[in-house]
């Protein structure tokens, strides 16, 4: 199977981030889902996990960071940083902060990371516009 990035269906696009994901993109332990992000600098997706267990994501993710800079955080508190060029592996429990204009290309379990930006768009709903 193969999809073009620019393809996959887009289920979020709010605050300076667009999300493409396409739930049904193969399997490994269960459905994974292909998954495109643009995201721009200083976006940070904490406030959007408010009310998630420990506010955080709770979907593993394996990706290519195309460009940009991001800093992951996890629950006991540590950080990395992810730069262009790498591969990368964030497991469940962790939030993103966008430092410089980034471009990702993920695999997620589908169930888990689609209830994941459900919930994010379910806390963009209730934002003034």
């Amino acid at each position: 199977m193969h999809v073009r990035t620019d393809d996959l269906p887009i289920k979020m696009n709010a605050l300076g981030a667009t999300a493409r994901h396409l739930g049904d993109f193969g399997t490994a332990h269960g459905p994974l889902a292909a998954e495109h992000l643009r995201l721009a600098a200083g976006v940070d997706v904490a406030p959007l996990l408010a009310g998630l267990d420990d506010g955080l994501c709770f979907a593993a993710h394996w990706g290519y960071l195309v460009r940009g800079r991001v800093v992951v955080t996890y629950g006991d508190g540590s950080t990395e940083t992810c730069s262009a060029g790498e591969v990368v592996h964030w497991p469940a429990g962790h939030t993103v902060r966008v430092e410089e204009d980034a471009e990702l290309v993920m695999f997620s379990p589908a169930a888990e990371h689609l209830a994941v930006m459900n919930h994010m768009l379910g806390v963009l709903a209730t934002i003034p516009a």
